[in-house]
């Protein structure tokens, strides 16, 4: 199984505007959203692995400068989850532009581990579904996995479309993982301060 031919890219360009604060750097267990989801995926099968920032990158650039991915920034991370999708895949496939597939993973879903991330790249090389989606409350949705099959399409979604839209417009080749974990994303202060419970 040659899982090197899978990339990752992790989406970390938001604002944070419902936090109030960059969420990427509130932390969790001892560790920074942003520094938990980069060691994660360092750990994982996933190859190249690259980092996009957008609002707030020079708070944010020096908490992950240590590690061997790319960081890349989107300067039109306003205009929603597609532009960083965009310019994700963009970075990855100039690394290797043989890529099989590319996963997507966000920064605020700390229940996001190394196997989690694996089973998606293992799912993937076993059915050879266009997507594997981890699956959690009822829906299908982030980390997940595209094959080369549909990065037209991530390349082509519209302003704050994201992974979600194409997992829904594809839905009947879609190949699920369960992730009850993937249900707990942090969003507001209340989302934070439930998580200290968790």
């Amino acid at each position: 199984m040659n899982s090197r031919t899978v990339g990752l890219m992790i989406l970390a360009a938001g604002a944070s505007t419902r936090m109030g604060t960059p969420k990427q750097l509130l932390t969790y267990r001892g560790c920074s959203f942003v520094h938990h989801i980069i060691e994660v995926a360092v750990a994982s099968l996933c190859q190249p692995i690259a980092v996009v920032l957008g609002a707030n990158v020079e708070r944010i650039k020096p908490e992950i400068s240590q590690f061997p991915v790319q960081i890349v920034e989107n300067q039109d991370w306003e205009e929603g989850m597609s532009a960083s999708i965009r310019v994700g895949l963009e970075a990855l496939l100039a690394v290797n532009q043989n890529l099989d597939a590319v996963a997507i993973a966000l920064c605020d879903q700390p229940f996001v581990l190394s196997q989690t991330l694996n089973q998606l790249v293992e799912a993937y090389h076993l059915t050879r579904k266009p997507i594997i989606a981890s699956e959690y409350s009822e829906t299908f949705g982030v980390p997940a996995l595209f094959s080369r099959t549909m990065f037209s399409e991530l390349m082509t979604l519209k302003s704050n479309e994201g992974a979600k839209q194409l997992i829904k417009r594809h839905i009947h080749e879609v190949y699920s993982i369960p992730f009850p974990g993937g249900a707990i994303d942090i969003d507001t202060p209340n989302d934070y301060e439930q998580l200290q419970f968790i």
